[in-house]
């Protein structure tokens, strides 16, 4: 497919979307919402991706909603999910079965960050800042930091900037645990490509189950997730897969995965 406000390139088994409104500071007006949401379908049905990368163009990451573009669509409740889209906050329905690695630069805003924090991996680049600034506009995060950011930084940690509304690092983001990597700026999207290529020459059901349980977890609590243990496993003994892998390890060789 072909976008208007984003930019989709593969590089082999890797998806990379940038979010491309540079000019608007890369905030998601409708159109962009909706393609975000249209591209995370698309990857999450494509068998030959087996991860995925997300940066913003230009100077930043994003700086969140265009509130004048997307405010009375959402008092009026419309959805901004496209039939076979994926919701790219993953707050409802299904979620993308595949990892996909955040590459975040300049600032990351209010839906900027709920948007990193449902990503599995993110890379921020050194001079990064981020600031959670719905409560300084009247409303408040709704795209799943509330549930996420404590959960990744401890209540006290996220609250400090849920409720406060500041900036802060990625030094100090890194610090409590909502980034994974900081790295020089300008190399944080190759260093997301890097992961994420690392992940995609693993056994793609192992990760996909990998993923599964523990979302399963989160959701559900962990009596459901260790009840699927068991189970899931047995079926990735009888895949193609686990016998490529098995073998690989008795001839000690690199296994290429089939994903069957």
């Amino acid at each position: 497919m072909t976008y208007e406000t984003l930019t989709v390139r593969r590089r082999g088994a890797v998806q990379i979307i940038g979010l491309d409104r540079p000019a608007k500071r890369n905030a998601f007006d409708i159109t962009m919402l909706r393609e975000l949401a249209t591209a995370f379908g698309e990857l999450d049905r494509d068998d030959s991706v087996r991860a995925a990368v997300l940066y913003g163009e230009g100077t930043m990451f994003t700086s969140g909603l265009d509130l004048a573009s997307v405010a009375g669509e959402i008092q009026a409740g419309n959805s901004m999910v496209p039939e076979g889209g994926i919701n790219p906050w993953q707050v409802e329905g299904k979620r993308v079965s595949k990892p996909i690695v955040a590459a975040v630069h300049g600032k990351v805003l209010t839906l900027g960050i709920e948007l990193m924090l449902a990503a599995d991996i993110v890379v921020a680049a050194e001079s990064t800042t981020f600031a959670q600034l719905e409560i300084s506009r009247g409303i408040y995060p709704f795209g799943g930091t509330t549930i996420r950011f404590p959960r990744a930084a401890g209540w006290g940690n996220a609250m400090r900037w849920l409720l406060t509304a500041e900036e802060f690092d990625a030094a100090e983001a890194h610090r409590i645990g909502v980034v994974q990597e900081v790295v020089p700026d300008d190399t944080h999207v190759e260093r997301a490509i890097e992961i994420a290529r690392v992940i995609a020459r693993q056994a793609p059901l192992g990760v996909q189950a990998t993923l599964r349980n523990a979302r399963l977890a989160e959701r559900e609590g962990e009596a459901a997730a260790e009840a699927e243990l068991v189970p899931t496993v047995q079926k990735l003994f009888t895949t193609e897969d686990a016998a490529i892998g098995i073998q690989a390890f008795l001839t000690r060789t690199t296994a290429e995965f089939a994903g069957r």
